[in-house]
């Protein structure tokens, strides 16, 4: 069967699917970056990033990837031998204290794994020893809402919560990347102080783009953070030059792009957009709930309410997850993610975030069964059509 014909599903999660639209808003000629239109531009971004992480706090945007916003986060609060800690529930924590650590802080890794969230009683009885002995020592809490590696959901209201049970002042400070347009994030409701996301995931721009909001209580202890520098700089960007916004030229291109991405987003309605999310992710899990019954694969989270709304990372079990990524490429044109970290040659990764519907999810459900059949995988039939009966009875007309 050839490839070369129709379109290839991308299924990875991120960079994910762009659509035509927002590649249209990019390819235009490029305009003054000192006045008119790309003003009013940068300041309705800065608006609607705010809106979407349902905050009244201060915003900002920079040419970097997660990564970069990692250090955007850190740099603005954080100063060299304070102490944080990191909520481990996948890779992508962890990273994020990596990058701390690099810098001169004190790290400490509250103990999860790759197959559960975050256990906020545990947060809660960490934060009231490090009370008992001798107060506020921890300065700030890492966790990331979805981590892609994993596949899991955390709960970041409850973790606030336990935050404040504990009586703590450690500013909790969230990774969205892979949560940020896909599933609800209310900032100031849950009582985050920093959060941050990227581009290329649920808002369906190219990678280049990081988003960092802060609160007000985060920018008073921004005022005496000792790592901050001249790029990364909260103060510097919030000054009244329109470059200062950018610390430089601005990535015009992406901005229009991410302008498109954003329009769509707000027409199509935020809470629509989550509903979207939840129905193709509770397909995908339909169908990868069945071929389990085969006991050759099964889901690598092991409580379903845990089970992100983004991405289902899928166990193996001593199968080549490589052997039926390559069938999926190199014979339909649908490109799943690998498995990373500990799950690298354990797992596959079928992405479900950002510019997907339903023909999109079921056609890539469709091709894994498939490759599962083809490559005479154990599994129990019927996964893609499990999917099916789910939507048909939830979408109504």
């Amino acid at each position: 069967m050839s490839v070369r014909a129709g379109r290839e599903f991308l299924a990875i999660p991120g960079p994910t699917n762009v659509p035509d639209e927002v590649l249209r808003a990019m390819h235009r000629p490029a305009v003054d970056i000192y006045a008119g239109p790309l003003l009013a531009l940068t300041d309705g971004l800065l608006k609607d990033i705010a809106r979407l992480f349902r905050t009244d706090g201060h915003s900002y945007i920079y040419i970097a990837n997660g990564h970069g916003a990692w250090e955007a986060s850190l740099t603005n609060v954080l100063s060299k031998g304070d102490r944080i800690l990191v909520l481990e529930s996948g890779r992508f924590a962890i990273g994020w204290g990596e990058s701390a650590r690099r810098m001169g802080v004190e790290v400490e890794i509250l103990k999860g794994d790759m197959r559960r969230a975050v256990r906020p009683a545990e947060v809660e009885a960490r934060l009231k020893a490090d009370k008992a002995n001798g107060g506020n020592t921890i300065k700030a809490i890492l966790v990331a809402q979805i981590d892609t590696a994993s596949g899991v959901v955390n709960d970041i209201e409850a973790i606030g919560q336990a935050i404040r049970a504990a009586g703590h002042e450690a500013l909790l400070m969230v990774d969205a990347v892979a949560s940020l347009g896909c599933v609800p994030f209310e900032m100031d409701k849950w009582g985050v102080d920093v959060a941050m996301s990227g581009s290329q995931k649920g808002m369906m721009t190219p990678p280049g783009l990081g988003f960092v909001v802060a609160n007000d209580r985060a920018r008073e202890v921004h005022r005496k953070a000792g790592l901050r520098t001249p790029y990364w700089d909260w103060t510097d960007r919030e000054g009244s030059a329109h470059y200062q916004k950018y610390a430089g030229t601005p990535p015009e291109h992406l901005l229009f792009a991410l302008r498109q991405a954003l329009d769509m987003v707000f027409e199509e309605g935020l809470e629509n957009v989550w509903r979207r999310h939840m129905l193709l992710a509770e397909a995908v899990r339909r169908a990868v709930g069945v071929w389990a019954e085969g006991q050759a694969i099964g889901f690598n989270i092991i409580e379903p309410n845990e089970r992100s709304n983004s991405v289902t990372c899928v166990l193996m079990n001593g199968r080549d997850p490589e052997t039926l990524r390559a069938y999926c490429n190199e014979k339909c044109g649908v490109v799943l993610g690998h498995g990373i970290g500990e799950l690298t040659g354990k797992a596959f990764r079928i992405a479900h975030m950002g510019h997907v519907n339903a023909p999109m999810i079921l056609g890539t459900l469709g091709v894994i069964e498939t490759a599962l059949g083809a490559l005479e995988i154990p599994h129990a039939r019927g996964g893609a059509q499990a999917a099916i009966d789910w939507l048909s009875a939830e979408v109504k007309p």
